[in-house]
């Protein structure tokens, strides 16, 4: 089995090119949106002790808006909630792998996989890569943030240029077609068996 890790920073348009790997038939695992369902079931007990009630709405539903303002403003606050979700987050890696162990190729999402270090059990990184002003629109549009709150998160992410050291292939993704094109070519050299 390949394990292909798909990583970028925020807004740079991973959710794309994930979305393209599953059209064409291989099993994605998304870390960030794995990690956003365990906040809200296994881990919800030690983050309500950890952060506050406030971090949960009145239906007890994770608020991703006030989670965030705490953690992209207090480094070792991030690096608390990282410590508890990345060991659930690879635990149910390791059982999707179970799952799909019959597919040659897997992709496994995760924003930060080359800081965590995940990236290790991967045999092939594709880092994702945008202008930081497209990104910035691209989440302030998404989320409902100001500007200034995109700035904290995706300083608290390494630069591309940190990044590309550890890629294997890097998706620019600017213009849809393009991007589209790049992925297309990727896999059809992983179709193919050729390297990367």
């Amino acid at each position: 089995m390949i394990i292909i890790g798909l990583t970028g920073g925020i807004g740079s348009g991973k959710s794309t090119i994930l979305s393209y790997f599953r059209e064409h038939g291989y099993p994605c695992f998304e870390s960030d949106e794995v990690g956003k369902k365990l906040l809200e079931v296994k881990l919800k007990e030690t983050v309500l002790k950890l952060f506050g009630e406030e971090v949960y709405n009145a239906k007890g539903i994770l608020d991703r808006k006030a989670l965030s303002k705490k953690v992209f403003s207090n480094s070792k606050l991030l690096e608390t909630l990282n410590d508890i979700v990345h060991p659930a987050v690879n635990e149910a890696f390791e059982k999707f792998k179970k799952k799909y162990q019959d597919f040659p190729v897997i992709v496994k999402e995760a924003a930060i996989l080359i800081e965590s270090g995940s990236y290790k059990s991967c045999d092939i990184i594709v880092l994702v890569k945008a202008p930081l002003d497209e990104r910035i629109k691209r989440i302030v549009a998404r989320d409902s943030v100001n500007e200034s709150e995109v700035i904290a998160r995706i300083d608290n992410q390494w630069e591309d240029e940190k990044k590309e050291k550890y890629a294997d292939y890097v998706v620019e993704n600017i213009s849809l077609e393009e991007t589209y094109e790049k992925v297309k070519y990727l896999i059809k050299k992983l179709n193919n068996k050729e390297n990367i």
